[in-house]
């Protein structure tokens, strides 16, 4: 807030008051006169207007106030003023200037981005409480509670108070105070874009430091609150502070560029009118050259600059259905480059950004990228949450068609409170912090139910499980992600559809492997948090892991399992179980598909006076059929007994193995054998054989053995080729 200088940070062009450096030949619109700030600070030295008439100083945030607010009441700005200009009369920034300049220009900047009068009133006074003797309470009773909210969330903390933590606990503070009104966080944008434009006579070890927390921190916030205009002049001036030489170089080309006798640009533009005029679309057609950091960030992935590669063509129209009509006759009536086509109207981004994206080639193989909008889309694309006024007014009776309200506590904003709150320390929560924000790319996947969840991109399972049960997520054994099983581990995609599996045990314990896997603040303290307030459990989780890796190693189906008791005979013929008429055979049940009743058998005869009996469909059959064996006509007795194969799919936790084998056990079951192979991805896959008093009790059985908590998938096992 009370950064002082006003020299450039850099010489040279720089970037615009909203729109970002342009080229020199670049078509522009007619600009409003910069404010002279020295000529404000003179006049605001002359103290107050008359009564009842506007203080010239503001006259431009006035202009720029009715250009987007003609309506407006303008008494709440005349007051703000005199109280502002009244109570910083005698401060001076480092440049010399008076102090109200610093107000006014941030109060300016907002303006030209269409905030309403209340968010201005704000702005004017955003440094009176933290640097004057004006308090909140004065602000509440003479401005109102919503004015004297929006002065408080982002009024420092003193470090007299805070030492060294002043500064995140004031980032905390301005966070939280932003869960209840974004409007917060539009004031202190525009507070550090003032700032970082004035920032040349500061030293340069402050200058880096400021341009360091601006990077981490203020950027990714412009880029979720959807403020374009903000986010990419404060890119340039970091990106000229911390790498001035990358910054040169880029100038450079953008001037050589701007000195062409050619621009593919405007011919491409020249085009598209054309293309429209014919198709009777109304649509203004404008380039909009790319900033700084864009023009270097394209010339690091592609080397060799084009002119098509300095800027992009847009349309704007009236109506989101006039969107796909342009989109419609560029594809037609030009070249386009299929590949690069976006549709975020359909599925607007989480800033609320809107717009197609598309491109089309020229004959010289020179791609040009255009992106088609309404007017109100272009308007939220340049100013965000900024230009949707006061987003806690109540909604007018007959919105315009094809807007969109504002969500009040956008997902991203939603989960960094949530997490904030158990961060254990300031330093923790400022590390943590930038670590979040430096996941600017957010995805939105389903739930079952239709509802969504917004998570960063590269979130995995785990984090989709705590984003939607916090801490309850502890009892989550897996998903499934369209339809398909998934570990938890599972990396998540835009779009994707998530069920949750969760365990009915009310003490499941979450794994300390799911670290590895969190990629959200939120799952990862949770988890953390857990794992601290039970040492006993994470250590017997540490103990089971490694028991588990030696269980788990291959065992021959007919070996004793781990669960097998030892008194258990490896095989037991299904004499009395199957008839045949065959005279003086008897049946034995193939342990390649292990067949039961109901199940439709056949046989064939083998050595030893025996027939071995298959499910038709065991793979067997049809090897031996093919082989000239004959089949026997077998069938079902009437003893029950019987012996069958069964694999269970899980997920890996704590006490899997005694669980499943004791849920078998009360249900009658004698294992034969079993084989449980390695886990792969948290998953692990069991094979047992096991002897049934009754066959009519093998479904009672699979459904005991799905119940436990883990595993997901019971089923007989599959006819094997082998064996006959």
């Amino acid at each position: 807030m009370s950064a002082e200088a006003t020299n450039s940070v850099t010489p040279g062009p720089m970037p615009g008051a909203v729109s970002g450096p342009v080229t020199p030949t670049a078509p522009r619109r007619k600009a409003r006169p910069r404010i002279d700030l020295r000529r404000l600070g003179r006049a605001a030295l002359l103290g107050p207007a008359a009564r009842g008439r506007l203080p010239d100083a503001i006259s431009h945030v006035v202009e720029a106030h009715r250009a987007h607010h003609p309506d407006a009441d303008l008494e709440p700005l005349r007051h703000a003023y005199v109280l502002a200009e009244s109570s910083h009369r005698g401060q001076m920034r480092k440049s010399g200037e008076p102090y109200i300049t610093h107000p006014l220009a941030v109060t300016l900047i907002l303006a030209e981005l269409g905030a309403e009068t209340t968010t201005l009133t704000a702005s004017l006074l955003h440094d009176t409480v933290e640097d004057t003797d004006v308090t909140l309470d004065q602000v509440r009773d003479q401005f109102g509670e919503e004015v004297r909210y929006l002065v408080d969330g982002v009024t420092k903390l003193e470090k007299v108070d805070y030492g060294a933590a002043a500064e995140p606990e004031t980032f905390r503070k301005m966070l939280v105070a932003t869960g209840n009104d974004v409007r917060v966080m539009s004031i202190k944008l525009a507070d550090r874009l003032h700032n970082m434009r004035t920032l040349g006579v500061m030293r340069p070890e402050k200058q880096e430091r400021i341009a360091k927390v601006t990077r981490d921190v203020l950027i990714p916030l412009a880029e979720r609150l959807g403020v374009q205009a903000l986010k990419t002049e404060l890119e340039d001036l970091v990106f000229a502070i911390l790498h001035p030489e990358e910054y040169a170089h880029t100038r450079e080309l953008i001037v050589r560029n701007a000195a062409r006798a050619d621009d593919p640009l405007a011919e491409v533009a020249d085009e598209v009118r054309r293309v429209l005029r014919e198709a009777d679309i109304a649509a203004e057609v404008l380039i909009r050259p790319r900033h700084f950091v864009s023009v270097h960030r394209v010339s690091r992935k592609r080397g060799r600059l084009r002119g098509s590669d300095f800027g992009r063509v847009l349309v704007l129209v009236n109506e989101d259905a006039d969107c796909y009509g342009v989109l419609g006759e560029l594809h037609t009536c030009m070249k386009p480059v299929v590949s690069e086509f976006k549709d975020f109207i359909a599925v607007p981004k989480f800033n609320l950004y809107q717009s197609l994206h598309t491109a089309v080639a020229r004959e010289d193989g020179q791609v040009v990228e255009v992106l088609i909008r309404t007017h109100q889309m272009h308007k939220v694309a340049e100013a965000g949450v900024v230009a949707l006024g006061n987003p806690y007014a109540p909604a007018p009776e007959d919105p315009a068609d094809g807007e969109r309200v504002d969500p009040t506590r956008p997902g991203w904003l939603s989960r960094l409170l949530d997490w904030q709150e158990a961060a254990p320390d300031p330093d923790h929560f400022w590390s943590v912090l930038r670590e979040d924000l430096a996941q600017d790319r957010e995805i939105t996947v389903f739930r079952p139910d239709g509802g969504t969840l917004g998570l960063p991109e590269g979130a995995t399972c785990v984090d989709a499980a705590y984003a939607q049960y916090g801490e309850d997520a502890h009892a989550c054994i897996g998903a499934r992600v369209n339809g398909r099983l998934a570990t938890l581990s599972t990396v998540l995609r835009d779009g994707d559809t998530v069920q949750l599996l969760m365990g009915q045990d009310p003490a499941s314990e979450p794994s300390r492997e799911w670290l590895d896997h969190a990629h959200t603040p939120a799952a990862r303290i949770a988890i953390q948090r857990w794992l601290a307030a039970h040492p006993a459990q994470a250590e017997s989780q540490r103990s089971e892991t490694r028991i588990a890796e030696d269980q788990t190693a291959p065992r021959p189906v007919g070996a004793p399992g781990p669960d097998t008791p030892p008194e258990q005979p490896a095989d037991r013929p299904g004499t009395g179980l199957v008839l045949t008429d065959l005279p003086g055979a008897t049946g034995r049940l193939a342990r390649c598909c292990t067949p039961v009743p109901p199940d439709e058998i056949t046989g064939f005869a083998v050595r030893g006076g025996a027939v071995t009996v298959h499910r038709v469909e065991c793979a067997a059959v049809a090897r031996m059929k093919a082989g000239g064996r004959a089949e026997v006509d077998v069938r079902w007795g009437e003893t029950a007994e019987c012996r069958v194969t069964l694999v269970a799919e899980s997920f890996v936790r704590p006490h899997l193995l005694a669980d499943l084998t004791e849920a078998m056990a009360s249900e009658g079951a004698e294992i034969v054998s079993a084989t449980v192979e390695p886990p792969t991805q948290q998953q692990v896959r069991h094979t047992y054989t096991v002897q049934l008093p009754d066959a009519g009790h093998l479904p009672t059985l699979m459904r005991a053995m799905r119940n436990v908590a883990g595993v997901y998938d019971v089923s007989r096992a599959q006819p094997q080729p082998q064996g006959g």
